[in-house]
């Protein structure tokens, strides 16, 4: 028994909405950090047949290209799909009290709200998106797009980094494509 180890699995996938907008700094380094919290919404049917709802509130933090692909595209109530870690933090207060929290750190975001083709041509560009509502009328049909944190790697531009993907029903999405929040 004193040889056997636990396995080191730390894995969260979660879909939600985000609850406001993203925040996005930079560390002292220049590193970029998005924190967000989502909304995740449980129905079930109690013991007397009533349905009922649970929501669970998660904080989600990203970091390098992914922080900075959330901040571009990301906006309260969109809807995402996460893949990350949980992770515990604390920091000293002002007033030298302890505070702790556990978030997610995501490795993966998959922005389930359906964007224009232009936005997805933008974001890959590197361009600003000018228009973050809804799409128009006849505009082009919509996509959705997934970004993964990369393993450790060299540091280059951070334009040329981010992978943005058109999803095609052939194409690996979490299995959450057609997902109703």
């Amino acid at each position: 028994m004193a040889d056997l180890k636990m396995p080191d699995i730390n894995n969260v996938l979660i879909a939600g909405n985000l609850t406001s907008d993203p925040i996005f700094r930079k560390t002292s380094n220049g590193t970029a950090v998005v924190n967000f919290y989502i909304a995740s919404n449980r129905k079930y049917r109690d013991n007397s047949g009533i349905w009922r709802e649970n929501i669970c509130y998660v904080g989600v933090v990203a970091w390098h290209r992914l922080a900075e692909a959330c901040n571009e595209v990301l906006k309260k109530n969109h809807s995402v799909l996460i893949d990350g870690e949980l992770q515990s933090r604390n920091w000293h207060n002002e007033d030298g009290s302890t505070r702790n929290v556990v978030e997610i750190r995501a490795r993966r975001v998959q922005f389930l709200d359906r964007k224009t083709e232009r936005d997805v041509e933008e974001l890959a560009a590197g361009g600003e998106q000018s228009d973050k509502t809804a799409p128009a009328p006849g505009t082009a049909p919509p996509e959705s797009k997934r970004i993964e944190e990369p393993a450790a790697e060299p540091a280059k531009p951070a334009v040329e980094q981010i992978q943005i993907q058109k999803i095609e029903p052939t194409d690996f999405d979490f299995g959450y494509q057609d997902l109703k929040l």
